[in-house]
């Protein structure tokens, strides 16, 4: 049982490693508490290795691998879009150097409570690890060694791999502002979206040209977002003229 344990946290660890998961943690990470995500992923990563190890390899083929990519883009757009029109009409902070923290009121839904992240994390997880090479790997590792030390072993390897990720998402995290912080992680969101429904509707597509038609979603939006805001900002000195008694405008 041990050397199955030990075997099965090796596999799915290396595996792991650069993986899209360990990005999705590190979005994460930068957006909600450390603790909270890594309940998620934990969580997560124990249903999805429960299904692997309990049926095998049969079932795994069996999926809807597509139709479950398809919603997991639509989650991962919705959460980016949502969140980058959270930020979209606030400005920075005035220091700069302000670590992100969440705040205990005042804030979106999202971050008043722990159970709200805490289902956003599970669910974005369940959707990406059905049908992932992970589980597929969990269950050929569970046809010939014991169920019990792979799903254990599979389950320590993931979770060791992705709470590397949300260190990372940590030590970003306490060097940005949360405005910059907010906005990073919307437009990842929004990348990891669109490469997960190209990935569904064009599986032939080799990788390189798969993530580069995916980085144009964050970079389009970016790019509407930053004229929004140049917009705005020059449309603010006319509004304060207007509705300012003896202030004039000068440019005029």
């Amino acid at each position: 049982m041990t050397a199955t344990i030990l075997l099965s946290i090796g596999i799915v660890f290396l595996a792991e490693l650069g993986d899209k998961s360990q990005l999705m943690a590190l979005t994460f990470a930068l957006r909600y508490r450390w603790w909270v995500v890594l309940g998620g992923i934990a969580t997560a990563t124990a249903a999805v290795h429960v299904i692997s190890v309990a049926v095998g390899y049969f079932l795994g083929t069996a999926l809807p691998t597509r139709a479950i990519a398809v919603v997991a883009a639509l989650v991962f757009l919705a959460v980016g879009l949502w969140t980058l029109r959270e930020h979209a009409s606030s400005e920075p902070e005035d220091d700069p150097e302000e670590p992100f923290e969440a705040p205990v009121a005042g804030g979106s839904l999202l971050r008043r409570t722990a159970a709200a992240p805490f289902f956003v994390v599970l669910s974005a997880f369940l959707l990406a690890e059905l049908g992932d090479r992970t589980m597929f790997a969990t269950a050929a590792l569970a046809t010939d060694n014991h169920w019990a030390g792979v799903w254990l072993g599979s389950t320590i390897g993931m979770v060791a791999a992705d709470a590397l990720a949300i260190a990372i998402g940590i030590l970003i995290g306490k060097h940005l502002p949360e405005h910059a912080i907010g906005i990073g992680s919307a437009l990842l969101f929004l990348f990891f979206g669109a490469l997960t429904g190209i990935g569904a509707g064009w599986p032939e597509l080799a990788t390189p040209q798969s993530v580069a038609a995916a980085a144009a979603v964050p970079l389009i939006a970016g790019g509407a977002l930053w004229v929004l805001r140049r917009r705005a900002r020059g449309a603010e000195p006319e509004t304060v003229a207007e509705h300012v008694p003896g202030v004039t405008d000068r440019s005029r």
